[in-house]
């Protein structure tokens, strides 16, 4: 029998009360103090984790308390500011608890694999487009966990392939279908990060009036993956042809999942209509619940309670902590992002620097353009959107929708999260292939990344102009 390490439990504990709080927070209980137990929480969870994590990530905790530095000789209302920061590195890592749940549970369940090893074994015409489709329903529930689980099971299906070319070709469409799949949720999934602190930074957005846009944002995404890989499809030397894997299953394999993407859908629409709480808050409560009744089945035969219990403990003591580094790193960028737009928006001004001139769409449309750009010098998507965001005159200000400027950021994220060496869907499909990540966020994503942009710019564009 282990013993779990005092710090795993002391951060688990940690990530616990925040995680509750911050449901608190989103479904309007507790009052004023709830923010304020949230920052002091927040605090004490980035001091725990200052203690054990790489020493790369405490470079970005070092940046934080410099700009806490200049904010306090530049902000008069600085402490309001630093609450601002801590409520948002709060809701970060509490939603990722929160959601990643669901992954956990999942990634041991038989049926999910099955699932996922009908969609890697199908022909090669159709597999891209199979992936494509059931990757968006793996990303929904698994987000980033989809493209674990899914390249996983793509790369052990190319490996049965003894054609080295083959192999190569089969594991690189694959992954980018995975890839783009995941992708494509991003604008408009309730559970994605883009989504969610988009819509938390942009006053008066909200899922349910950003979702219909963002959808055909995702669209856009799907399809140009789709024409690239039909269009640009590798031929075989000597004019050979693969011969074609037989799925270990019919499509009614995929029959669990999407039951459980029908509980999410619609109890994300019940709750949120009878509850009137933003959509964030809704899938923060019913993601546990449904974790926790899918365990309940799993272990429906034996002691099901104890099982389940056992289960959520060893992932609150356990398995998040694995993820301790990513977390403080997704913690300090929307921190730094918060602090640092109250810090450079002063500055920019000074010297003359008002966004208030630049004509709405243009500055909408460059937002898709330069969040990308800014993941090639290193930034994280997070990082890069809380630290735009409040630089941005309003919605009101600029004359347009906040959809649109959700809309706007999503795109940019989402080419971010493409390209970008630091992204982590990107850092995933280079660790499968075993290439650089540079090779897969310029070389592999480059042409798509730009023939995305370009539709996304214009569908940003037109949206803003025809609301």
């Amino acid at each position: 029998m282990t013993t779990t390490p005092k710090r795993d439990l002391l951060s688990g504990l940690l990530l616990l009360i925040l995680t509750g709080l911050a449901i608190m927070g989103q479904w309007g209980l507790g009052g004023d103090w709830v923010t304020y137990a949230k920052a002091g929480v927040t605090l004490a969870l980035i001091v725990e984790l200052c203690t054990w994590v790489k020493r790369t990530r405490l470079a970005f905790v070092g940046l934080a308390l410099i700009l806490t530095g200049m904010l306090l000789f530049t902000d008069a209302d600085w402490g309001k500011t630093v609450v601002a920061g801590l409520s948002t590195a709060a809701f970060i890592a509490a939603f990722f608890t929160a959601i990643t749940v669901l992954k956990s549970v999942a990634q041991g369940d038989a049926s999910i694999q099955k699932a996922g090893a009908v969609l890697a074994a199908q022909k090669p015409g159709r597999r891209y487009l199979a992936l494509t489709v059931g990757g968006q329903a793996f990303s929904l529930l698994l987000n980033y966990g989809s493209l674990q689980l899914l390249g996983t099971l793509a790369v052990a299906s190319a490996k049965t392939e003894q054609d080295p070319e083959i192999r190569a070709i089969r594991t690189r469409r694959m992954l980018l279908a995975i890839d783009r799949a995941l992708l494509s949720t991003l604008p408009w999934s309730p559970l994605s990060f883009a989504m969610a602190i988009s819509t938390s930074l942009i006053v008066g957005a909200t899922w349910s009036n950003v979702a219909l846009p963002a959808l055909v944002s995702g669209v856009i995404l799907a399809a140009t993956g789709w024409a690239l890989d039909s269009i640009l499809k590798p031929k075989l030397s000597g004019g050979r042809r693969a011969a074609p894997q037989t799925a270990p299953g019919g499509w009614e394999a995929m029959l669990p999942l999407g039951i459980l993407l029908a509980v999410l859908l619609v109890g994300v629409v019940v709750l949120q209509t009878i509850s009137g709480v933003r959509v964030i808050g809704v899938v923060m409560v019913l993601v546990p619940m449904m974790a926790v009744g899918w365990l309940l089945i799993q272990n429906a035969g034996h002691r099901p309670v104890q099982a389940t219990a056992e289960k959520l403990g060893r992932y609150i003591f356990g398995e998040i902590q694995d993820f301790s580094g990513e977390m403080m790193l997704l913690m300090m960028a929307g921190y730094i992002g918060t602090v640092g737009g109250h810090v450079l928006g002063p500055a920019l001004l000074s010297l003359g620097l008002d966004l208030g001139s630049v004509p709405p769409v243009l500055l909408l449309v460059s937002m898709v353009w330069v969040v990308p750009l800014l993941g090639q010098l290193g930034m994280n998507p997070i990082l890069a959107v809380s630290l735009i965001a409040p630089l941005l005159p309003s919605a009101a200000a600029m004359g347009v929708p906040p959809a649109a400027v959700v809309l706007a950021l999503t795109a940019g994220w989402t080419l971010c999260g493409a390209t970008s060496p630091v992204a982590a869907t990107v850092l995933l499909v280079g660790h499968f292939a075993e290439v650089s990540a540079w090779r897969v966020g310029l070389r592999w994503n480059g042409l798509y990344a730009i023939v995305c942009a370009v539709l996304l710019s214009i569908w940003v564009a037109a949206y803003a102009l025809w609301v």
